[in-house]
């Protein structure tokens, strides 16, 4: 069924498109095998919508289409293919406890070419907990560093986890995966800052208004040998005495607002 005409109504659960759908909620493999990110909810089917993305699927369940507010969603996003779900074949799909009865799938967009580290960029180096990256793509979204680079072993960052902590920030940021840093090192980059615990420079008496490039670590390991090959600084947040560390995602927000504050007060100085 394409976006025109009325959607098709299903009612089997060994429907072909249901089955495909199942095994895509349940399992990272087969998301990644197809390439594609399931939008459980209708937060992120109109963030999807208003940033003009043309979904694979759109799947309503039926008392969800009865809601005015998600019928007007549903026929508004673009989609090759709707259909309206029985009750319980939807929630067979849907992870949330208190499902909007609203889903679909989106093919995840490739990789942007990345020539160099040049202008902001946030690097997430091997952060594994979808929880903090999604924590750390909304923050980002947030104070308008629109570029995030992920290095292999960072959680993927079209996981159902991953959407649902970002609320709708990977519709307005864009997203690097896989990243190989070795591959960087020659490049004249940006200033990168590195942000540990052991850093050279207090985080609040660094000049952060230029072009940066951040880099956080693994939550436990920190960052890597091949991020510390770059020409960087180390800077470290200010904490009270005892304690050794904060949650990366709580690190990524107070760096990049001391950014953004910095930025905005030379800003306002300046006209």
């Amino acid at each position: 069924m394409t976006s025109s005409g009325e959607p098709v109504l299903i009612h089997s659960a060994d429907n072909p498109l249901v089955r495909d759908l199942r095994a895509i909620a349940r399992s990272s493999n087969a998301r990644r095998q197809s390439a594609v990110a399931l939008l459980d909810g209708a937060h992120l089917i109109a963030a999807a919508a208003d940033a003009g993305y043309t979904l694979n699927v759109l799947a309503a369940s039926e008392q969800g289409l009865a809601k005015a507010e998600i019928r007007h969603l549903f026929e508004r996003t673009q989609a090759l293919r709707r259909v309206v779900l029985a009750e319980r074949i939807f929630d067979q799909i849907s992870s949330l406890a208190s499902p909007s009865g609203l889903l679909g799938l989106l093919a995840v967009p490739a990789n942007a070419p990345l020539a160099r580290l040049a202008g902001d960029a946030l690097v997430l180096d091997r952060i594994q907990d979808s929880g903090n990256v999604g924590t750390i793509l909304r923050t980002s979204a947030a104070v308008g560093c629109t570029r995030v680079l992920a290095t292999t072993g960072t959680a993927f960052l079209w996981s159902p986890k991953v959407l649902r902590a970002a609320m709708g920030a990977h519709f307005s940021l864009r997203l690097h995966e896989e990243i190989a840093l070795e591959s960087l090192a020659g490049e004249p980059p940006a200033s990168v800052l590195i942000a540990d615990g052991g850093g050279e420079a207090d985080l609040f008496e660094t000049d952060l208004r230029g072009p940066t490039v951040w880099i956080f670590g693994n939550e436990g390991a920190g960052v890597g040998a091949a991020a510390r090959s770059l020409p960087h600084r180390s800077i470290r947040l200010p904490m009270a005495a005892g304690v050794e560390s904060l949650n990366v995602a709580a690190a990524v927000a107070i760096c990049l607002y001391e950014q953004f504050r910095q930025r905005r007060v030379a800003d306002r100085a300046a006209g």
